[in-house]
């Protein structure tokens, strides 16, 4: 699977407080919130459940990956996506760092995104 989900507890605005407070425990700050609802309606389109896009980031992390291979700016910053779907079960979810890294095909990174993954997901798990 290139991603991980879980389901929330919590309704939308307050998985993404809670989700955004976990994060700051692993030094990751939310850079960026993309409400994806506001973006479409604004061309006239509609969505029945509601999506956020938290851009996330570690500075020395971004540092030490972006040192060893500069490809891997394409897939910073880190995102986590929280969602409504239609029943409004809210979920939190991500791509895996893991499954992403291995497009890059640089060995070295492997260790790093697994921890990375790893700190996210704890992030995660402990929000909703």
């Amino acid at each position: 699977m290139f991603h991980y989900t879980v389901n929330s507890s919590k309704n939308l605005e307050e998985t993404i407080k809670s989700v955004s407070e976990s994060l700051k425990e692993e030094a990751f700050g939310v850079q960026w919130e993309f409400n994806i609802n506001e973006k479409l309606a604004a061309k006239g389109f509609e969505l029945d459940g509601q999506y956020r896009v938290l851009e996330v980031c570690n500075p020395k992390e971004a540092h030490r990956v972006l040192s060893a291979n500069p490809l891997v700016s394409y897939f910073l910053p880190c995102k986590i996506v929280v969602y409504e779907e239609k029943d409004r079960q809210v979920k939190v979810g991500m791509p895996k760092p893991t499954a992403l890294i291995n497009l890059v095909e640089d060995e070295g990174l492997k260790n790093i995104a697994a921890d990375i993954e790893k700190r996210l997901i704890t992030s995660i798990e402990k929000s909703v």
